[in-house]
């Protein structure tokens, strides 16, 4: 099972995940800790990265590419599938990645599309809160605090992302619909997209992933 997990800032992409690694026994992978793992291990296409890294550049949706290819050709021989979070970023990266793994058994089956309205994204990340203690998360206007802005479980004064302002997510929001909403069209053209509504409660959202997700299994 190849999947890749789509969704703007706040959609649920990493609570999810998590759950769809433990049910389906697949490899979790973020471009994030591609890049952390081969600069970690100094590999060639880690120091490549790290060039662009330290000077403050994105690095090249080429290089990008490569690292994702050379992430999934290397996974474990029981491997049972990947779950890719936070990539394709961009169209090109979807392109060069459907031509890189095309008849291949890193060719990408499913896109699931957690769907969720910008007045809620706002919402859940404008209202976010953590207990810098115990790790706990709040959300002002969807799980409160009994005693305001203080952790019911330790009593520690919560805190809050500085990137969580306004401003901010609207930059984000912005640059999601700009560069990744076309990634879910290439993908829908392809008859690729699983699109689930992510403005719901946990376990309702779940229960579509997972009846989707069995559903096509039984296909293939």
């Amino acid at each position: 099972m190849n999947l890749f997990i789509m969704g703007a800032p706040g959609s649920g992409k990493g609570t999810f995940s998590s759950r769809l690694k433990d049910q389906y026994q697949i490899d979790h992978i973020s471009t994030g800790d591609i890049f952390r793992k081969n600069i970690k291990e100094n590999t060639a296409l880690g120091q490549e990265a790290k060039t662009y890294m330290d000077k403050g550049l994105l690095v090249p949706d080429e290089l990008v590419n490569k690292m994702v290819l050379d992430t999934l050709r290397n996974l474990p021989a029981d491997s049972k599938g990947y779950l890719l979070d936070g990539y394709p970023r961009t169209l090109e990266q979807a392109k060069a990645f459907d031509e890189m793994t095309k008849g291949t058994p890193q060719e990408v089956e499913t896109v699931l599309y957690l769907d969720v309205p910008n007045e809620v994204l706002n919402k859940r990340i404008l209202g976010r809160r953590t207990c810098p203690n115990c790790g706990e998360i709040y959300n002002i206007y969807f799980k409160p605090t009994k005693v305001e802005n203080v952790c019911d479980h330790c009593q520690t004064e919560l805190t809050y992302r500085a990137d969580d302002n306004e401003e901010s997510l609207a930059v984000r929001l912005g640059e999601y619909d700009r560069a990744t909403r076309p990634v879910i069209e290439h993908y829908q053209d392809q008859n690729k997209v699983v699109l689930v509504d992510a403005n719901r409660d946990f376990e309702a959202i779940w229960t579509d992933i997972s009846a989707n997700l069995n559903s096509l299994n039984s296909l293939h």
